[in-house]
């Protein structure tokens, strides 16, 4: 039986008395983006800084390819990329330069730097800025550089933290052709994100973290299924029953959410009937959940513990 890409066990890590992650398990397969969500402070940082060797775990395993990264890290690293959420592009080397100096760092992982760095420049549209600086592109474009350098070494993972921040719609969608591209060709990827539309476009699997344990994981729909039920509850503004829904709420002991004027609600499908029967009269509306209800979620139940 072939071994994940990555594999962790009993991963954990304290600062001082405050244990930051505790006793993580996570699994990522070649050719598949494992999305790593949770509010600020759930642990997804320090997270990757163990996976990628950034910092050390006080306790547990992490595996690449069955093969244990805290006796074989030099080895390991070279089939790993990163590309973090700082601006790491030198700014005194043009484009080409910044990819021609970080694929030296890797012989001979990559034996013809000239060819690697061509073959980058095209499959992420950077031809035309080849000779420019940094300072030259855009937005979308210096993320597009940041990682076409984290895989200049021809890793088999890659990970990608908050890697559309601050980009407009069209740059993000363009990253996202780009993970795509990345997944096709076999290449397992770790995403962290605030967006939870990229999550849900993304995410083959998603691993939910809440001070640092394990909220829920597996398929999209199955993570928002297991926190979050059935259905949302949506009271807009303009119902003039909303007061007798929310007493009805709170008599029930469910939690709501307030987004501009819209209050939102999970429920189940029995919670719902039993809001139905206490008032009938109330015409209801529901739709499906989505990972914005779940981030609501988990960052209200962050706060409130």
């Amino acid at each position: 039986m072939t071994a994940p890409l990555l594999e962790t066990r009993g991963l954990s890590k304290s600062y001082g008395d405050r244990e930051v992650v505790s006793q993580l398990e996570l699994i990522c397969n070649a050719g598949s983006v494992l999305g790593l969500l949770g509010p600020n402070g759930a642990g997804k940082t320090t997270t990757l800084r163990m996976l990628y060797g950034f910092i050390e775990p006080d306790a547990g395993e992490i595996r690449y390819r069955g093969r244990d990264f805290a006796e074989e890290r030099t080895a390991l690293k070279r089939i790993i990329g990163v590309c973090t959420q700082e601006d790491t592009l030198d700014y005194d080397f043009s484009v080409e330069q910044n990819l021609q100096v970080y694929a030296g760092y890797f012989n001979p992982r990559v034996p013809n730097v000239k060819q690697r760095v061509q073959e980058l420049l095209e499959q992420f549209d950077l031809t035309q800025y080849r000779d420019a600086s940094p300072h030259a592109l855009s937005g979308g474009y210096k993320q597009r550089l940041l990682i076409a350098r984290s895989i200049v070494h021809h890793p088999e993972i890659l990970f990608l933290d908050e890697p559309t921040t601050g980009l407009d719609p069209a740059a993000r969608v363009a990253v996202w052709e780009l993970v795509d591209q990345l997944r096709k060709a076999g290449m397992g990827v770790i995403l962290t994100t605030h967006y939870m539309d990229e999550a849900e476009r993304l995410s083959d699997q998603l691993v939910v973290l809440r001070e640092g344990r394990v909220a829920a994981r597996g398929l999209p729909h199955e993570v928002l299924g297991s926190l979050l039920g059935e259905h949302v509850l949506t009271l807009r503004s303009d119902l003039e029953e909303r007061p007798q829904v929310l007493e009805v709420l709170k008599e029930m002991g469910l939690p709501t959410h307030k987004v501009l004027s819209d209050i939102l609600a999970p429920v189940t499908a029995r919670q719902l009937a039993d809001i139905s029967e206490r008032l009938p009269s109330v015409r209801l509306t529901v739709r499906p959940p989505n990972l914005d209800d779940l981030f609501l979620e988990l960052s209200r139940s962050s706060s409130s513990s």
